[in-house]
């Protein structure tokens, strides 16, 4: 019978390491790095040492916080791993890199908690079409079954869990594993490769079940491995591993490996079904839609700036090969030239005079590259093969310099870290004259300040940013304005009477006249109306005035000492005596609010609401994500300001919402005069 996955794939892989945050992911890195010569010994990621957490931020919150590239060579083949941060706050990390990976490998454990931030990575690599394996790490610490676990981690998953190994226990500790597919024993050594061992007689029952419910799962995908099971007949080993390497190119199950990183256990089998079973670059071309016959394709991962050597853009070469000097294209026909090409290795770079076809490296001073960007050797370039769209920020930070001298230096240092991170945006707020930095989370804006203080050296003040909060009027009102004054020569006069109106919610401001026999000319009548518009900037509560109503009723001129700047001056003094007579009230911008939360915590998230002068308008279950709910909210844009992390605290750190503007509404009381009191004006 013919081979379905059409046997073992040679030449250079990419396999990103991701997984919720704190499940082993970095520390796997480094048993991978040991357990292939890369490193000398396995250094504990609390030692501060490991070639991941190279960074300060990394070792100061003492958790990835950014993709580590590190690439090693096992049995002749050369690999690129890529440890993805688990926090969500730093999730959007992962998708550039994932997007020219061949395979992943997701760091689970058996803890209920992170089923939901499980299930989040579980669907992203499901939206790109990324095969995987599920490394079930510290099997050792685990109080359940691991079919038990596989039951639990299931809903995470689209697709079935494969489990290809299971625990060899010893007075009910993890001694080793059983392979299903070798039906062959491995007994754990720490930090050292397993020892082959017979299948224990107490175990063998149980492995005998646990094979045959793995090949009944591979039966499904293969008519002729059915029969022989409904046959009875004993599947060839070489037959089992042909479809194990087929289904997970495929996509239609995600084999489960065990082990405990921290020890080093499981390491080498993983390996060693990654050697065999992962797809390679001709399986991530076709996936990203890469043109055939183009020379030279490139995907950018991930935009560093070095201390000392500047930007890098670290890029997998999808097809062809490039060297130092290359040229090459952006879409739309920018072009790039390549100066020097080096492997990864953590913080470390080492040069080499090319990289060809499946390779991960860094390419130097490429300044017009972003992350996300398809480089080709086609003039004009090749349309983009992936299209990176963040999630909407749920933090913001207005920040300013600690010293005036250093306002454009941080500008220039915050444009990099957004080349680093895009997920990051920044934004000039006029009306507040504050830069507004947002992101994903607390802790992702906190490192990004420590980098731009780090980095930089350049001190920075963090805040909340300005609510933009305006006010108008209850009551109608009629006011004169003359504006007269003589100093030798032409003086200055203008003369008006203004009807003031509050409008219904929403209107904004209109402005007409019912001049009659020339009282106030033409020619004047703009000039009343830019004066009334210039006042309207800030009321008498200090705030822009909105859904009001402004008449020129009547008015007087002079024929000599009238101007265009005397009747704006009219129009303001009328505008401020009358205005203080209409009853002024603030508005605040009210919010219309997603919440997205594991359905067990939506009875928390609906307390947190009201608590917030948020109006519960409504909760669903939320489409295609089984197991989490919708709540649809209204809620005040300055209580959203730290929302997310009271979400986040109340659903093991995956909570998640959308906002966008709704109306505006009176505030009034305590609150009004605080936000007043703020702005600078007394209630």
């Amino acid at each position: 019978m013919a081979s379905r996955a059409g046997g073992r794939r040679t030449g250079p892989k990419c396999i990103a390491i991701v997984g919720p945050f704190s499940s082993g992911k970095t520390t796997l890195l480094e048993a991978i790095l040991a357990r292939t010569g890369a490193i000398s010994r396995q250094n504990p990621v609390t030692s501060g040492n490991s070639v991941s957490d190279y960074s300060a931020e990394a070792r100061a919150h003492a958790m990835s916080v950014e993709a580590t590239f590190a690439s090693t060579e096992f049995m002749g083949d050369d690999l690129t791993f890529v440890d993805c941060p688990g926090s969500v706050e730093f999730a959007f990390e992962a998708e550039p890199v994932l997007a020219a990976c061949d395979l992943a490998v997701v760091v689970a454990e058996a803890d209920e908690k992170k089923i939901p931030a499980l299930q989040q990575i579980m669907r992203t690599l499901d939206e790109i079409g990324l095969p995987r394996i599920l490394f079930l790490n510290k099997i050792d610490k685990s109080t359940i079954g691991v079919r038990d676990t596989l039951k639990m981690l299931q809903p995470a998953s689209s697709v079935p869990l494969l489990l290809r190994q299971i625990p060899l226990r010893k007075d009910g500790i993890v001694v080793g594993s059983i392979d299903l597919a070798l039906e062959r024993a491995y007994v754990y050594r720490e930090y050292a490769p397993s020892e082959i061992a017979e299948i224990p007689g107490d175990d063998k029952a149980r492995e005998l079940e646990a094979r045959f419910s793995m090949l009944e799962t591979l039966a499904d995908h293969d008519d002729h491995l059915m029969e022989q099971l409904l046959e009875e007949i004993e599947p060839p080993k070489d037959a089992v591993f042909d479809n194990l390497s087929a289904d997970l190119r495929d996509g239609t199950v995600t084999p489960v490996l065990i082990g405990t990183a921290e020890k080093g256990n499981g390491v080498l089998r993983l390996l060693k079904a990654i050697r065999h079973d992962a797809p390679d670059v001709a399986a991530t071309r076709i996936r990203l839609g890469v043109p055939e016959g183009t020379a030279t394709v490139a995907q950018i991962m991930k935009t560093i700036y070095t201390p000392h050597g500047g930007k890098l853009s670290v890029a997998r070469v999808l097809s062809g090969s490039l060297a130092d000097g290359t040229e090459l294209f952006l879409p739309g026909g920018a072009a790039v030239r390549v100066s020097g090409v080096y492997r990864m290795f953590g913080k470390d770079q080492t040069k080499q005079p090319s990289a060809g076809e499946g390779e991960t490296v860094a390419l130097g001073k490429l300044d017009a590259a972003r992350t996300g960007q398809t480089l080709s050797s086609i003039k004009g370039g090749i349309a983009p093969l992936v299209e990176l769209s963040p999630p909407p920020p749920v933090f913001s930070m207005a920040l300013r310099p600690k010293e005036r001298k250093d306002d454009v230096k941080m500008s220039a240092a915050i444009q990099r870290l957004a080349e680093e991170d895009p997920s990051l945006t920044l934004r000039q707020q006029q009306e507040s004259a504050e830069t507004v930095l947002s992101g994903h989370g607390e802790m992702h804006l906190r490192v990004t300040v420590e980098r731009l203080e780090g980095r930089n050296q350049i001190p920075v003040e963090g805040r909340v940013p300005a609510v933009p909060y305006r006010e108008t009027i209850r009551k109608s009102t009629q006011q004169r304005g003359r504006h007269k004054k003589q100093s030798g020569g032409h003086g200055q006069f203008g003369d008006v009477v203004v009807e003031i109106k509050p409008l219904p919610r929403g209107t904004g401001f209109q402005f007409t006249d019912t001049i009659t026999g020339g009282v106030v000319p033409k020619t004047y009548i703009q000039s009343v109306e830019a004066g009334v518009r210039d006042y309207l900037k800030s009321g008498p509560l200090g705030f822009p005035v909105v859904d009001v109503a402004v008449n020129l009723s009547d008015g007087s001129y002079h024929a000599v000492d009238s101007s265009d700047m005397a009747f704006q001056m009219a129009a303001r003094l009328a505008m401020k005596e009358g205005m203080a007579a209409c009853s002024p009230v603030l508005l605040e911008p009210i919010m219309k609010v997603e919440i997205f939360t594991p359905s067990d915590a939506t009875a928390k998230i609906t307390g947190i609401v009201p608590q917030r002068r948020g109006q519960i308008l409504g909760y669903d279950a939320r489409p295609g994500w089984p197991g989490w709910d919708v709540v649809d909210a209204t809620m005040p844009q300055a209580e959203i300001a730290d929302l997310i992390i009271e979400l986040r605290s109340a659903t093991a750190g995956v909570a998640s919402y959308r906002a966008v503007f709704d109306h505006m509404a009176e505030l009034t009381g305590r609150l009004a005069d605080e936000a007043m009191n703020a702005n600078g004006k007394a209630a």
